[in-house]
């Protein structure tokens, strides 16, 4: 059984934070971080597209921090994908909503903290 990647709580901080497009990378709250558990791919997820309930804004690091980059997912995808020995993506259960910022995120991805 796959992991359910979006809680109620999770849901309500993105309707807290809303859109983020005039926002700066320092001032947007990541929401929550999904990951690979069979290898490459974690992403910090960090805005709900307000009239597509399944595509979100997030900071993805798939292979070399080099090419990690700010763009969109589709969540039916990521719950879609079927792994190895019957593993799916998960969601970072330590992660705390608002834990660290866009920034934080890309300044640690890069080596930059």
């Amino acid at each position: 059984m796959y992991m359910k990647l979006l809680t109620k709580k999770i849901e309500e901080a993105f309707a807290k934070q809303g859109d983020t497009s005039n926002k700066s990378s320092k001032d947007i709250k990541v929401i929550c971080k999904f990951f690979n558990p069979m290898g490459a791919g974690t992403w910090w997820v960090y805005e709900r597209l307000e009239n597509d309930k399944d595509i979100f804004y997030c900071f993805a690091l798939l292979d070399d921090p080099t090419f990690a980059e700010l763009g969109t997912i589709s969540l039916k995808e990521m719950e879609a994908l079927k792994l190895p020995f019957g593993l799916g993506i998960e969601r970072d259960l330590s992660f705390e909503i608002g834990e660290k910022t866009v920034q934080e995120v890309i300044d640690e991805v890069q080596g930059k903290r």
